[in-house]
């Protein structure tokens, strides 16, 4: 005999069943029409970009180029956000994207497994696990990190996007960005000797295998727990972009699910462990960047302590596009621009507001800085260190979500607004 629920009783909801929320998730909007200009000038950049690459540098550049453009597609399509997910748990509790990283983090954690353990990459890389201190640096680095991507509005991977896709706000971000990184490196003394621990990766103890089996039982452990925090605040749907109708038209013009994106994501990551040797990474470019304007304005970056480490002195002797990350990190910012030009939805905007300005250079900063004490950001700690079985990558994300409890409180100074239990979407 079943008993029925109580009047006035929230709906049970079996464990599978998709996350409740407070009201639907509103249809998309239908897109624009294309703009012949748009896409003609990205396919142009892309082409010409990629073009030089492979005829100045080689194979193995163009093909990261390559895999950044794939990567800057598959970030756009699905909206692949890191701030706004752990935003909308935080401030409501709707664990939809952090779920989706469960799935990223999951999936690269399996294909990581595969590549590191049959030993071989392409263009004669060895894959190797991305790994990382446990120390002060690490905590400071990842909370003012999490801090500074609430007030500059976006992630790494998610700055990168945005400006493809002409977020005028977001280009002041990357501008705070590669400045914070730059200042991090010029002053690298100050934060290089703080305590830490050794780099603890769990396949140097439990085997490949083991380290993959805790991985994925602590992922899962992750995609229940949101699920429950979201099936007990019932909090508003996340916005659902403009999308194309059909599934062949929605792949080129429109929104794809987040799974979708996770999944494409994850594939294209591992492609850049198998041509690189290592994992996927984005603010060490920024360094770089930051580091190379005050070479050309006559400063002597090369006497820094933080240039002078092991392989740091010959990323810094070699053109910017011949770095690894700078490829990718400039491939992520050229696909975005041709998948929001095929939409029709790439615009430069523009007009705006002072505080929101000050919020985006200062976050940007703050995310520069965090992630080189870190050691890394929301890709080359969070996903490349979880996936590697890395227990930085662990600690990078429980930080983390403290300084995302901080810079949601920052946020209202600024003039920028945070979720609510009582929005239509999140």
């Amino acid at each position: 005999m079943t008993t029925a629920p109580e009047a006035g009783a929230p709906p049970r909801t079996a464990l599978l069943d998709p996350a409740p929320t407070s009201v639907p998730a509103p249809r998309p909007e239908a897109l624009p029409p294309v703009r012949r200009l748009p896409p003609a000038v990205a396919g142009v950049i892309g082409s010409a970009l990629t073009g030089y690459v492979f005829a100045a540098h080689g194979a193995k550049p163009g093909v990261l180029l390559l895999l950044g453009i794939g990567l800057g597609v598959a970030l756009f399509h699905s909206r692949f956000g890191f701030t706004s997910a752990w935003r909308q748990l935080v401030a409501v509790g709707n664990g939809t994207g952090l779920r989706a990283h469960t799935l990223l983090l999951g999936s690269t954690a399996t294909l990581f497994a595969l590549i590191i353990g049959t030993g071989s990459g392409l263009f004669g890389s060895v894959p190797t696990p991305s790994a990382g201190p446990i120390g002060v640096a690490l905590l400071i680095g990842a909370f003012l990190f999490a801090v500074g991507m609430q007030l500059g509005g976006a992630c790494a991977s998610g700055t990168l996007f945005a400006v493809g896709s002409g977020q005028g706000t977001i280009v002041l971000t990357l501008l705070g960005f590669i400045t914070g990184s730059t200042l991090a490196a010029w002053q690298f003394g100050l934060w290089n000797d703080l305590p830490a621990l050794a780099p603890y990766v769990m396949s140097d103890h439990v085997g490949l295998f083991g380290s993959w089996a805790v991985t994925i039982a602590v992922l899962a452990a992750v995609w229940f727990a949101a699920r429950a925090i979201q099936a007990r605040r019932t909090p508003p749907p996340i916005g659902t972009p403009p999308s194309a109708r059909g599934a062949l038209r929605r792949t080129v013009r429109g929104s794809w699910p987040l799974a979708a994106g996770a999944l494409v994501l994850a594939v294209l990551g591992a492609g850049v462990l198998l041509v690189s040797g290592g994992a996927w990474g984005v603010t060490s470019a920024f360094a770089l960047w930051g580091t190379k304007v005050v070479d050309a304005l006559g400063g002597s970056p090369e006497t820094w302590a933080y240039w002078q480490q092991p392989g740091s002195a010959a990323q810094l002797s070699q053109p910017v596009l011949a770095d690894k990350t700078s490829l990718t990190d400039i491939g992520i910012m050229v696909g975005a621009a041709v998948a929001a030009a095929a939409g029709g939805v790439w615009k430069l905007h523009g007009g705006i507001p002072a505080r929101t300005a000050l919020a985006a250079v200062v976050g940007g900063v703050l995310m520069g800085v965090g992630a080189r004490l870190a050691g890394g950001c929301n890709i080359g700690a969070y996903l490349a260190g979880i996936a590697s079985g890395s227990l930085h990558g662990w600690v990078w994300a429980a930080v983390a979500l403290l300084g995302t409890w901080a810079g949601l409180r920052l946020r209202p100074l600024f003039g920028l607004g945070n979720p609510k239990p009582t929005d239509s979407v999140c």
